[in-house]
C-alpha cells in the first residue's frame, strides 16, 4: 500500500478552513472555520444533511479543491496551496475515491474500469493488479462484464476495486450506499470495514446516521461548521440490527 506517514502527527490535519461560493448576489459559506484531525488507520463518518458542507470538505481533503483560507496538512505537508499538477500527483498516488453513482465507464468492462488508475500512472502490471483487486472485492469472475450486466452492489464493488487498485493510503467515499438497497449497502459497508482492518484510512461522507454506526468515529457538520465529533458506540449497530429484521 502506498503510504503517507507523519511521525507523531495526524495523517490529516485541517485548521480553520473557510470556503465561500458566490451564487447570484449571495455568498455561501460552505465551510466556516472548520478544523479536523484524522489519524492513520481511522474509519470516520462525516455526516450532515444536504448543503451542510460535507462534500465541500471531502473535495478539499481529496485534493480536488482548495480552501479560501486555512491550512490542510497531509502527512505533515501543507497541500492547501500546491499547484494543480502537484495536487493531481497526490490524488493519483495516495487517495482513492468512491462515489454514490459509481462513475464507471459504461462501454468498458469491469476489468478495464479497474485498470484505469494504473494506466494513468504508467504501470506495466495494470491487468494483473486489476484482476487482483476484483478478486479482493469478490468479483474475480466478473471482469469481462460491463456495468449494465452487473447489479448495483456489484458495480459499487467494481468502483471500490478501482479506488484501491493503486493501493492508496486514504479512501474517500461519498454516499457510497446511497444508490443501494439496505442489504446491499450493509455488504458494501462490511467491505469498507475489511479494507480498514488492512490499514487504510477511510472517510465516509453520508447523511445517514445508520451508515455512521459502521464507523469508529462520527463527525457531524451543519451549515459549514463541525457541531459534533465523537467515537461511535460499538454496541449501537448490534442494537439496531434486530429492529431492522
Amino acid at each position: 500500500m502506498s503510504s503517507l506517514h507523519a511521525a507523531g502527527q495526524n495523517l490529516i490535519q485541517v485548521s480553520h478552513l473557510i470556503k465561500h461560493y458566490h451564487l447570484g448576489g449571495q455568498t455561501v459559506r460552505a465551510l466556516d472555520d472548520v478544523s479536523l484531525n484524522v489519524q492513520e488507520g481511522e474509519m470516520l463518518a462525516l455526516r450532515g444533511p444536504s448543503g451542510s458542507g460535507k462534500s465541500t470538505l471531502m473535495n478539499i481533503l481529496g485534493c480536488l479543491d482548495r480552501p479560501d483560507a486555512g491550512s490542510y496538512m497531509l502527512a505533515g505537508q501543507d497541500v492547501s496551496k500546491l499547484s494543480n499538477n502537484k495536487l493531481a500527483e497526490i490524488r493519483n498516488i495516495h487517495i482513492g475515491f468512491v462515489f454514490q453513482n459509481f462513475n464507471l465507464l459504461a462501454r468498458a468492462t469491469a476489468l478495464d474500469n479497474v485498470e484505469l488508475p494504473l494506466h494513468y500512472a504508467g504501470r506495466s502490471d495494470a491487468r494483473a493488479k486489476a484482476l487482483e483487486a476484483l478478486k479482493m472485492v469478490g468479483l474475480g469472475d466478473r471482469g469481462h462484464h460491463r456495468p449494465n450486466q452487473l447489479s448495483g452492489g456489484q458495480r459499487q464493488r467494481v468502483a471500490i476495486a478501482r479506488a484501491v487498485v493503486h493501493e492508496p493510503s486514504i479512501l474517500l467515499a461519498d454516499e457510497p450506499t446511497g444508490a443501494l438497497d439496505s442489504h446491499t449497502g450493509e455488504e458494501i459497508l462490511d467491505l469498507f470495514k475489511a479494507l480498514n482492518r488492512q490499514g487504510r484510512t477511510i472517510l465516509i461522507v453520508t447523511h445517514d446516521p445508520n451508515v455512521a454506526l459502521h464507523c469508529k468515529r462520527e463527525v457531524v457538520i451543519h451549515d459549514g461548521k463541525i457541531i459534533a465529533d465523537k467515537p461511535v458506540d460499538p454496541n449501537a449497530l448490534a442494537q439496531l440490527k434486530p429492529e431492522a429484521g
